[in-house]
């Protein structure tokens, strides 16, 4: 038995046969091109970078199905490498003063910044590298005219042992079913391991020789909890894990019991949970679930990976049939929350690439820009709503006037389809994200001209704290339990129950353990959860106090620090677990 102590990237325990994966090595010739050819080998490189941009469009748009919007934002960084002068200017100048083809010139410039990147201390930017040359394998594969494989013909259930991987490389694993994975190199804070935590899959990095020391069939034992990797386990600490995996299996299937089981607290409360729908696809196992509705129908599928934006009759026809599955339980259909670097790829003119698109023109600003795509899509919704219990909800808002011309909109889509004949439900609720610290301030002078609130708890709190959770530099000051979040949410629910009006909440706060009590002891009505936290948090609602929630949520407003809140928080789920 070989016991090998890594870095803890990914929480759980795996147990299976070991998959050894090669380090792929490339070797680039340096090439001399003549000087007739400089000109049209530029031309070829800058083809690549066409089409790396356009495999980049199709990973966001597999990030975004898997893992939703906040992950997204790693192939914004992956954009931005892409265009940085080191590539789009280094390479060419090679290529033209050196006269060597464009495979040699890339391989030279990534050389050149991979040995600035050793000589830093700093385990952020270290970790960085790792993206830059996952952006370089797209470049040279397409130089190279070789199809990327991430995986190539690796199917589970396996253990996989690397040198490293790739985040692009992570992506793959769930599908190919595997069971978890440990590599040489990494860290805690690289893209590798915040994938392998949001897919769920066991992961111990770091460990620096294991690919030497493990043997392809080898039984492996992965403790993503302690940091572990046990090698050819013995049959004590076999037997150890295994009863550990049960236990977990066990606990699974309490969770199945809970399916359709009515959402009431230990002292009476009725509590709504719906379900976020990333896509039409999810729509099996969201049904499954028993939910009260859909919360949260993220649109931004439809406008990924493509040249042209979706029409009114492909929307329509998604929303329709999403409509027809749940029957009369709600669906709260979220319009696109896309930037306008993703305009140009739509053929529709727009900055490429801004400097930080998650603060610049995006959500329902940027459709109010191009409004004629804001009235396709409320158009195709409308179409939607005699189909079913269709409502709608603008992303992003951050003042009045927003709302106000969203409205009007909406009301002109509305006009425009019954006077031609369509069935249209006369009202269709028309609510707002608060995501934005300015919405939640001046929610007073919004909620008369919005029907619904759905707090977005992920960017309310980037945008509160100034953090950006997937930069991993600043992640460790994004915190859900920071007293300013808290009392603008509490700010948020009184002034959505002063109206008459409705709040839910659909980030990760909400499928949070540890944060869901807090939501509802803050007057939150409705929970809109990730499928696969659904039964959890059912679980705890079920045996939640409301009264201790309540009572919980009235002291952490009054705490200072993020800490006093977290350890008032711990002691109500402990009470609840």
């Amino acid at each position: 038995m070989i016991v090998i102590k890594g870095v803890a990237a990914s929480p759980g325990i795996a147990i299976g046969r070991a998959h050894v994966l090669d380090a792929e090595d490339i070797v680039i010739p340096r090439t001399e091109i003549p000087d007739s050819r400089i000109r049209l080998e530029v031309k070829r490189f800058k083809a690549a970078l066409e089409a790396t941009y356009r495999d980049l469009d199709a990973a966001e748009a597999k990030v975004l199905k898997t893992l939703g919007k906040e992950h997204a934002r790693l192939i914004d960084t992956h954009r931005l490498i892409l265009s940085d002068p080191l590539i789009t200017k280094d390479v060419p100048r090679r290529i033209v003063e050196e006269g060597v083809n464009a495979e040699y010139a890339l391989s030279e410039a990534l050389e050149t910044v991979n040995r600035a990147f050793e000589k830093i201390q700093d385990e952020f930017f270290r970790e960085r590298r790792h993206d830059l040359f996952d952006v370089g394998k797209r470049l040279l594969s397409h130089l190279l005219r070789r199809e990327k494989k991430a995986l190539p013909d690796i199917k589970g259930p396996l253990i996989l042992v690397a040198h490293n991987l790739l985040p692009s490389d992570t992506l793959t694993l769930k599908e190919n079913s595997i069971l978890g994975f440990v590599t040489d190199l990494g860290g805690k804070t690289s893209h590798t391991a915040i994938l392998a935590q949001s897919l769920e899959i066991p992961a111990v990095v770091g460990l620096s020789d294991a690919s030497r020391r493990v043997q392809p069939g080898d039984e492996v034992i992965v403790d993503g909890d302690q940091g572990l990797v046990i090698v050819r386990p013995s049959p004590e600490a076999s037997a150890r894990y295994e009863k550990v995996r049960r236990k977990s299996l066990q606990e699974e299937e309490e969770l199945d019991s809970l399916r359709g089981v009515p959402a009431v607290t230990a002292d009476g409360s009725k509590v709504e949970l719906m379900v976020n729908l990333d896509n039409p696809e999810e729509m099996r196992s969201v049904l499954a679930l028993q939910s009260d509705g859909v919360g949260l129908f993220r649109t931004e599928y439809l406008f990924l990976n493509r040249t042209a934006p979706p029409g009114e009759e492909e929307q329509s026809r998604v929303y329709i049939q999403t409509a027809l599955s749940m029957k009369d339980q709600p669906l709260v259909i979220r319009t696109a929350d896309i930037g306008g670097d993703r305009l140009s790829s739509l053929g529709i003119d727009a900055p490429r690439n801004e400097a930080n698109p998650f603060m610049g023109l995006r959500g329902i600003r940027l459709f109010l820009r191009h409004s004629e795509l804001l009235k396709v899509q409320f158009r195709s919704i409308l179409r939607a709503s005699g189909s079913g219990n269709v409502k709608v909800m603008l992303p992003m808002v951050s003042s009045l006037r927003e709302l106000q011309s969203a409205r009007r909109v909406f009301f002109q889509a509305q006009q425009e389809l019954i006077a031609e004949g369509v069935e249209v439900k006369p009202r269709v609720e028309l609510g707002i994200m608060v995501e934005i610290p300015s919405a939640a301030i001046l929610l007073d002078a919004l909620l008369p001209e919005a029907d619904f609130v759905s707090i977005g708890t992920n960017d309310l709190i980037q945008y509160t704290l100034a953090v950006d959770r997937i930069n991993e530099e600043v992640a460790h000051l994004y915190d859900p339990f920071h007293p300013a979040v808290l009392r603008l949410i509490d700010q948020i629910v009184e002034a959505a129950h002063r109206h008459g009006k409705k709040v839910s909440a659909c980030g990760e706060m909400s499928s949070d353990p540890k944060t869901a009590p807090l939501l509802l002891g803050l007057g939150v009505d409705t929970l809109s959860l990730t499928p696969r936290m659904f039964l959890r948090i059912k679980q705890i609602v079920l045996s939640l106090s409301m009264e201790k929630a309540r009572a919980m949520a009235r002291q952490a407003l009054t705490m200072g620090d993020s800490d006093s809140v977290r350890k008032l928080a711990a002691g109500l789920s402990a009470g609840t677990s």
